[in-house]
């Protein structure tokens, strides 16, 4: 049976709600979904538009990885949820390629939800080998 190691990080992003940052189960971290807020601050999403979040949604993923041991290069899998699929997808996709080298993109599935906790307008959670 393979041991679960949770993470719950004092230094990582404040918690939107009662989970821990990320959970590893054998030779993979499995990341909770992260919001766009400052780290210091998880009553409010940043402004900017669905842009601005997507940036600090990846800046706030790679601080769990900081603190959980694992490296952003070593995603495997991401499921990005969006409220506002149409409008945001383009914008989205193009600051999330930018993110990775070329063809060394993670497996990926993007769906459109109704909504997102604090009225994010993304929210992206991971898979990462470690």
């Amino acid at each position: 049976m393979t041991d679960l190691t949770h993470f719950v990080l004092g230094d990582g992003p404040r918690r939107v709600a009662p989970f821990s940052h990320a959970v590893r189960a054998g030779d993979f971290l499995f990341v909770t979904g992260q919001m766009p807020t400052d780290p210091s601050d998880n009553t409010r999403c940043v402004p900017g538009g669905v842009e601005a979040q997507t940036r600090q949604v990846i800046a706030n993923l790679k601080s769990v990885l900081l603190g959980c041991g694992a490296e952003w290069e070593r995603v495997v899998m991401a499921r990005i949820y969006l409220t506002e699929f149409a409008r945001d997808y383009a914008a989205m996709n193009a600051i999330w390629e930018a993110e990775f080298p070329p063809g060394k993109l993670p497996a990926r599935t993007t769906v459109g939800v109704t909504g997102l906790a604090l009225g994010a307008l993304v929210e992206i959670d991971l898979v990462v080998a470690v």
